[in-house]
């Protein structure tokens, strides 16, 4: 498989929440969403932030995504203390901004197939991550996300969404 960069017609259609938008900050939005990501077959955090908040809530994900930076700046130190986590497996990976390399989509492929706990570190940019883990994930799974200046999206992985992931990749333009 190839790398796939964003086009410009899908960046409008990728600002809109790909599930269900907790309006909020921090823990506010993960207490709000607890009880569905305890029923959850899995929990995919993608996100500094994100992961951070879901620890600090006593929630661990199966996957944490993050690039050590929020809002294009560098993550705060007490972040990326509290997302170094030694029950994590850390994996290191390239993925430049508005791309999908085929390392990224692979690592999660591999990963969302066992049960060991693993944290990739991108190198680059891992906002558009979200897409391969809910394509990957087991059904029944939660992916959580941020949305930037209004809370956290919970997305329930379902055939339909996966569905609708796949269109929104197979739109993507495919690089060498």
């Amino acid at each position: 498989m190839r790398s796939l960069k964003l086009p410009d017609d899908l960046r409008e259609e990728l600002k809109r929440p790909l599930g269900e938008l907790y309006r909020g900050d921090g823990l506010e939005c993960i207490e709000a969403m607890a009880q569905k990501l305890r029923r959850a077959t899995k929990v995919l955090a993608v996100g500094d932030i994100t992961a951070y908040y879901l620890l600090e809530g006593g929630i661990e994900p199966d996957l944490i995504i993050v690039d050590h930076r929020t809002k294009r700046k560098p993550a705060p130190d007490h972040v990326r203390d509290g997302i170094s986590q030694p029950s994590y497996r850390t994996l290191e990976v390239d993925n430049p901004p508005a791309t999908l390399s085929n390392e990224l989509i692979e690592m999660i492929r591999v990963a969302l197939l066992g049960d060991e706990r693993l944290k990739i570190v991108v190198n680059g940019e891992e906002d558009l991550a979200t897409l391969p883990v809910i394509l990957h994930a087991p059904l029944g799974s939660a992916v959580v996300y941020g949305q930037p200046g209004e809370g956290s999206v919970l997305v329930s992985v379902t055939i339909e969404k996966k569905d609708y992931i796949k269109e929104l990749m197979d739109r993507m333009i495919a690089e060498e």
